[in-house]
């Protein structure tokens, strides 16, 4: 029992998917190529978002939704539509009959088929005829209104764009445009068409008529001035015939003497040109030779000169080239040494800036370790050289040469110190302060090395005790070189 329960199962479910495959597919539908499908329902909003009342589809497949959605089918068949028009009013206040035959369809673009859904779906052949031909009948009687009678009747172009214009514009309002346009006749109830065209044909035949009686007459004169110009040209050419048997007869004449005439010139000329185209043989003759040796001359200079000329060539040419080859190898040589020393230059020039770049490192850690004080960096740089710069100043003097000295020494002078003493002392104040030093350099001298001092005196104190010191012992040694002297 549990097996033929599953086997059920199976079958229903079956059914149900294939069921519900139908159902999906019976609610697709496809659009055939005459017709117009019209999708009504929801079927979404327009650009402004407001609910469209219909989606319009020609060609091509569609799916319906159930419930929410449904369709029909508008007919793309040209409607024809008789247009019996009767006492239409004219420009000229004349009333006419038109009657005419338009061809109208629901139309396929865009707008205008959304025009067409929303006023013709559900509608009758019938109605759609009857609401067309409504319209037609007022813009044919507003075009004929602005039209005479003449131009309706026979410009039929200009009255048939005028129409198709009018009405084209107030079908497209109900979504229908307009095919053709075939208007058949046109009648009016006062008879003036009908005298237009009497008027015409009466007209034709006149002018039939008077061109039959010209054209009788021109013939009658024609046939009378044929005979005349027959009868004086027959009589002009018999004298003329006579006139040219005459003037032939002695033009033959004049003819045989001039052809003896020519004839003895031609013998003379004959025997002339004879005579001299001999002459003129022999002297071509003459000049041929003449040209031939003076060419063998010519070509004999040519080659020796040429065998000169050539051999001269080709050793100018050589030297030009050696002289070439050698500015060539001067010119490398040069560029080599001129490479050269540029080489030199540049590594001397990089050795420089590569010494300055240390220094300026040298410099910038010396600052970064004085906490970015930079007088505090020229403090440390200073303290590190000041050694050097004591000992540039003592041996501006220590190592001066002095072979003999004159010393008039009359003992201890007022301040207790000897002559040579203060010769000394003065030469070593000649040496400027360290403080007039920095100062000259643009730069103060720092606290740590004391206050300046007026005119030097401590600095000057303390130099001339240090000579005092070194030199008094030799002060005798000089004084008794000066006596010996």
């Amino acid at each position: 029992m549990s097996g033929y329960g599953v086997i059920i199962g199976i079958v229903v479910l079956v059914a149900a998917v294939f069921l519900v495959l139908v159902f999906i597919l019976s609610r697709y539908r496809k659009c055939p190529s005459d017709k117009v499908l019209v999708i009504y329902g929801k079927v979404g909003t327009d650009k402004d978002g407001q609910p469209r009342s219909a989606k319009c589809i020609h060609g091509g497949a569609a799916f319906i939704v159930p419930v929410i959605q449904s369709f029909q089918y508008l007919d793309l068949t040209p409607i024809s539509i008789n247009v019996d028009l009767k006492n239409a009013l004219s420009k000229q206040n004349i009333r006419v009959d038109v009657p005419s035959r338009f061809t109208v369809g629901i139309s396929t673009e865009p707008g205008i088929m959304q025009n067409a859904a929303e006023r013709l779906l559900g509608l009758r052949l019938a109605e759609v005829q009857e609401l067309a031909k409504d319209i037609i009948f007022g813009q044919l009687r507003l075009v004929i209104a602005t039209m005479d009678i003449e131009e309706i009747n026979t410009d039929r172009d200009k009255f048939l764009i005028a129409v198709s214009n009018n009405v084209e514009i107030e079908l497209k309002k109900i979504g229908l445009r307009l095919i053709n346009v075939n208007v058949t006749d046109i009648n009016d109830e006062s008879g003036y068409i009908d005298a237009l065209g009497k008027e015409a044909a009466a007209k034709a035949i006149n002018d039939a008529k008077k061109s039959v009686a010209e054209k009788n007459r021109d013939g009658s004169i024609g046939e009378a001035n044929a005979h005349r110009d027959q009868r004086v040209n027959v009589a002009a050419a018999d004298a003329l015939a006579i006139q040219g048997e005459n003037n032939a007869k002695v033009e033959i004449t004049q003819s045989n003497a001039r052809r003896r005439e020519k004839e003895a010139e031609a013998m003379r000329v004959a025997t002339a040109a004879e005579a001299v185209q001999l002459a003129k043989a022999k002297q071509e003759a003459y000049i041929a030779q003449q040209d031939a040796e003076r060419t063998r001359a010519e070509l004999e200079m040519a080659t020796q000169r040429a065998d000169v000329i050539v051999k001269a060539e080709i050793s100018k040419q050589q030297a030009e080239i050696e002289a070439e080859a050698e500015a060539e190898m001067l010119r490398r040589k040069a560029k080599g040494e001129a490479d050269a020393i540029y080489a030199k230059m540049e590594a001397q020039a990089n050795g420089a800036k590569e010494i300055l770049m240390k220094q300026a490192e040298g410099i910038k850690a010396i600052v970064d370790a004085a906490g970015g004080d930079t007088d505090a960096a020229v403090k440390m740089i200073i303290a590190d050289k000041l050694e050097d710069l004591m000992a540039i100043q003592v041996d501006a003097i220590k190592n001066i040469k002095i072979d003999k000295i004159t010393v008039w020494d009359s003992g201890k002078g007022s301040d207790g110190k000897g002559t040579t003493a203060d010769f000394l002392s003065g030469l070593m104040a000649s040496v400027p302060p360290m403080n007039e030093l920095f100062k000259q350099a643009g730069m103060e001298l720092p606290k740590i090395l004391g206050t300046d001092i007026e005119n030097g005196e401590a600095l000057k104190g303390e130099v001339e005790e240090r000579v005092t010191e070194n030199t008094e012992g030799k002060a005798s040694e000089a004084a008794d070189s000066a006596l010996e002297y």
